[in-house]
Parts: structure tokens; sequence; C-alpha cells
């Protein structure tokens, strides 16, 4: 891929996908890879660059969101005890390329779904929290799910979180930042154990999606995120989604 104008072109939608993501705590893999379906990046490179950027701007995004104590250790840690092994096994996964567009097309398709249903939803805590066996199994699937198409998992993890009424909003985004933290690193790391093709350009890519990430985190930590962003944010995502279905 050359360099001008494709590669420079992605850096204000990485910047503004970063933004959008870690306002609701998410690291915004699913939108960078949107962003790269969109720009006809190579599918090789799709998957290590997304991780590399989700593990920067959930990092920014957790220590937002913990810092005014929207977290809970309760719920993170039986999921990600679960996440962890399979995110790194899924991550070992090289797909072919045509199933893995299709898988990644659902993804981004089920991914807008989500966020469009739930974009104005406010949860009430149940009085009951779920067990923990529930939570690992829960950890498992979207581990698995997260390293096999380089998505760190959150964006399923919060509607999930929300559906089930176990936590506030803003509680459910410190949870779901850590929960692509290590999701992203565990999947990243099993990436970097087989070939793996950085694309060009991915440097600034990154500083563009830390630049959003510090805006957009700093933003949701302090109030809630605008339902109507969560809903554009959802039609990008579909957009993308058939794009990569129908260019498979």
């Amino acid at each position: 891929m050359d360099f001008f104008p494709t590669s420079m072109l992605i850096v204000p939608l990485i910047f503004f996908a970063a933004l959008l993501y870690a306002s609701v705590g998410h690291g915004g893999a699913s939108g960078y890879l949107a962003v790269m379906a969109l720009l006809s990046v190579a599918p090789e490179s799709m998957r290590p660059a997304a991780l590399m950027m989700n593990v920067l701007v959930s990092s920014i995004a957790l220590y937002k969101f913990y810092r005014v104590k929207a977290f809970s250790w309760q719920l993170l840690l039986p999921i990600i005890a679960g996440s962890i092994p399979f995110a790194f096994i899924g991550g070992l996964v090289l797909l072919p390329t045509y199933i893995y567009k299709h898988v990644v097309g659902l993804v981004l398709i089920i991914a807008a779904w989500q966020i469009f249903t739930r974009a104005k939803l406010v949860p009430k805590m149940r009085q009951e929290g779920p067990k923990k066996q529930s939570l690992m199994i829960m950890g498992a699937v979207l581990g698995l799910l997260s390293g096999l198409t380089g998505v760190g998992g959150g964006i399923f993890l919060s509607p999930i979180l929300i559906l089930m009424n176990w936590a506030e909003t803003k509680t459910i985004s410190g949870i779901a930042a850590a929960f692509i933290l290590v999701n992203s690193i565990s999947g990243l790391a099993g990436v970097l154990t087989k070939d793996y093709v950085l694309p060009t350009g991915l440097l600034y890519w990154a500083l563009s999606a830390v630049a959003g990430g510090l805006i957009g985190a700093e933003f949701g930590s302090r109030r809630l995120a605008n339902p109507t962003i969560r809903q554009l944010l959802a039609l990008v995502l579909v957009v993308a989604g058939i794009k990569m279905v129908a260019t498979a």
C-alpha cells in the first residue's frame, strides 16, 4: 500500500474512532478495523495493527475511568480469568483471508447493532450479582473471539453487562476498558508468535489513536457519551462490515 494518500487519510479517521470508543471505555479495535476495511488495508496487517492501537487506547481509558472509581474488581477478575488464555489461543489462529473478512464483517455488523440498540439504555443494577462460573464462561467466549478477529471483546461485553443490569454505565465502561486491555495484550502475544505484517504508517495511526483516546476517555469518565454519536458510529460499522463481506 502506498504511504500517500491512503495511509495519511486513515490518521484523522483513527483519531475520531479512538475518541468515540474511549468515551465509553473501549479501545476502538472494531472502529480501526472498520477504517482499515473501508480504505482497503491488507487483511494480514489489520489484526496486529488494531490490537496494538487497542492496547494503547484501552490503557488510557482504564486509567481515566479507574481514577473516578468507575470500576469493579468483583466483576472483572472472573471474566478475564476465562478470557486471557482463550484470547491467546485465538491469536494463534491465522484465518484464511476470505474467512477472516467474513468473520470481521459479521463482528462489525453485530457490534453496530449492539451499539445502536443500547445507545440510550440506562441500566438498573440487579440486587443479585452473576455467578463466577457464568462470568468465566462468558469471558472465555469473548476472549476467543477477541484473539481471532483482533477486537478487544469489549464491544460485546458492555452490551451484555448492560442487558443483565450487573453494573452502572460508567462502571461498565471501566470494566470494559480493563477487559479490552488484557485481551488485546493476550491476543497480540498470540499474533506476534506467527508471521505478521505491520502496515506502513502505523506509528502515525497509533499517535492519532492516543490523542483521540485521551480526549474521549476524559470526556467519557466525566459524563456519559452522547447516544447520537454512538448511533452514528453504529452506521459506520455497518457500512464497513458489509464492505468486508462483499469483498471477501
